[in-house]
């Protein structure tokens, strides 16, 4: 196999010129990769301008929303007695709130045994029957069962109080079983899972052998069936209370809906003649926060647009500068957010606190806020009136509509995105064309210095056959 190297033949650096050449041939390339860079950065940019105006449209949307306008904070004026929540439904009101008593889980107690001993000494079985029912309004009995079964736990005399209660409480019976250890004895504690006065529960032995009644609870006289029965230690109760001197009950601590929209959840009683004072009204920080929130957005965008078009003579100029497109984007915003509105006392922003900065941002003035939320009426309508006009209708319609507009399918922000991502894959086509172009004429550059290296040699050849023949003519000579 020959072994070639480009240049032996004809002396020159072919390799050398070749790659200049080329080099020479691929210069457009230069240009393209320093556009391409400036157009990715422009479609990024686009992609930032895409996030902030769509957390323009959030923020908008928010205040474009009745629904937000009356949302509701709910107060108490005793939290350790009582706190407070609301929900969408509820509505402006105020009343007084009286805790008698709070609701309570039944609970009942074995008596002691050595810690980790047995039920009983010999090797009998049988059951525990627990019925969830009533015990009667004040707790008092007689014992009244619930419409639901029985259920039936198995137990052997040799099963520890451990034992028993890992039985119960994977029989989901409703009542839950824990160990309580007192220095070497135990006792088994059962409660109901629920509170109030119909969850309450009773429990019979069936057969077996004697120590299995010591858990049986069949009254409130410490067992009727046995008198080594369960000790009752709590009997369920409902909750009572009063809201403005009306009596009610709650089978649970968490009231909800007695006052629509409102849940109460009760932690003590109160003091009689001392009522918790409940107050529920519009939620102003929560409308001051979602004017913020837009006002953010919005100056979020706004720095983002004169960012990108800032021209800086002498210096690095944003990478949409002169960009007609961005440049109309910023325009009609500060249009927008300078124009007026019909529907309310208020025509302008700014009238509410909402003040345009000579950069184009939004700064909210929170004391011309505060005085505005004292007509929160004509506040709102200056964010939600629908004129079925784009010009006067409320500044929450307008902004959101825009937003919309701008990123929809053939929005401005949509369109630029894709035209971008256009220009970049006909720029990478072009730099690919640029380096086939390249390829070719190295390709064809390399045979060229090919063929001249053969005939270089050939003529060197020649050249030392004739200096030869030559030299040996003149010693002939």
């Amino acid at each position: 196999m020959a072994i070639s190297s480009p240049g032996v033949g004809s002396g020159l650096d072919v390799n050398s010129i070749v790659t200049q050449l080329v080099a020479i041939e691929k210069q457009p390339l230069q240009a393209l990769q320093v556009k391409a860079s400036s157009l990715q950065s422009q479609l990024s940019l686009y992609g930032t301008i895409k996030s902030q105006v769509s957390a323009l449209k959030d923020a908008a949307s928010t205040l474009a929303s009745a629904t937000s306008w009356a949302s509701q904070a709910a107060t108490s004026s005793n939290t350790a007695a009582a706190t407070v929540s609301v929900d969408s439904t509820a509505t402006a009101t105020s009343f007084g709130l009286d805790i008698t008593r709070l609701a309570q889980s039944q609970t009942t107690a074995s008596r002691s045994i050595a810690a980790g001993a047995s039920l009983g000494a010999g090797s009998g079985t049988g059951q525990l029957s627990i019925q969830l029912g009533s015990w009667g309004p004040a707790g008092a009995g007689p014992f009244v069962a619930g419409a639901g079964a029985a259920v039936n736990i198995n137990v052997s005399e040799t099963d520890t109080y451990t034992t028993i209660a890992n039985a119960i409480n994977a029989a989901n019976a409703g009542v839950k079983a824990t160990v309580l250890k007192i220095g070497n004895t135990e006792r088994l504690s059962f409660q109901s899972t629920t509170s109030g006065s119909d969850a309450g529960f009773s429990i019979a032995s069936n057969g077996g052998f004697a120590a299995l009644d010591s858990l049986s609870f069949t009254s409130l006289g410490n067992g009727s069936e046995s008198a080594l029965g369960m000790e009752s230690s709590q009997v369920g109760l409902n909750a009572t209370l009063k809201i403005n001197g009306v009596a009610l009950e709650s089978a649970t601590n968490t009231v909800a809906n007695m006052v629509p929209g409102v849940t109460l959840n009760l932690s003590q009683t109160t003091t009689p003649g001392s009522p918790v004072q409940i107050n529920v009204a519009q939620d102003k920080v929560a409308l001051q926060k979602n004017i913020q929130t837009f006002a953010d957005a919005y100056s979020a965008l706004s720095k983002t647009l004169a960012d990108a078009t800032k021209y800086v003579q002498g210096g690095r100029s944003g990478v949409l500068q002169g960009d007609s497109t961005t440049v109309g984007l910023q325009s009609l915003m500060r249009t927008i957010i300078g124009s007026s509105s019909t529907g309310s006392t208020y025509t302008r922003l700014s009238e509410v606190g909402l003040e345009q900065q000579t950069d184009g941002s939004l700064k909210l003035n929170t004391t011309k806020l505060a005085t505005a939320m004292g007509d929160v009426s004509n506040l709102q309508k200056l964010f939600t009136t629908n004129n079925s006009n784009a010009a006067t209708n409320g500044f929450g319609l307008k902004l959101r509509d825009l937003a919309s507009g701008l990123l929809a399918a053939d929005g401005t922000v949509s369109n630029k995105s894709t035209a971008l991502q256009g220009a970049i894959s006909r720029n990478g086509k072009e730099q690919d064309r640029v380096n086939d172009r390249a390829a070719v004429v190295e390709k064809r550059l390399r045979a060229q210095y090919s063929a001249l290296d053969a005939q270089m040699a050939k003529m060197s050849g020649l050249s030392s056959f004739v200096t030869a023949q030559l030299a040996q003519w003149n010693k002939t000579s």
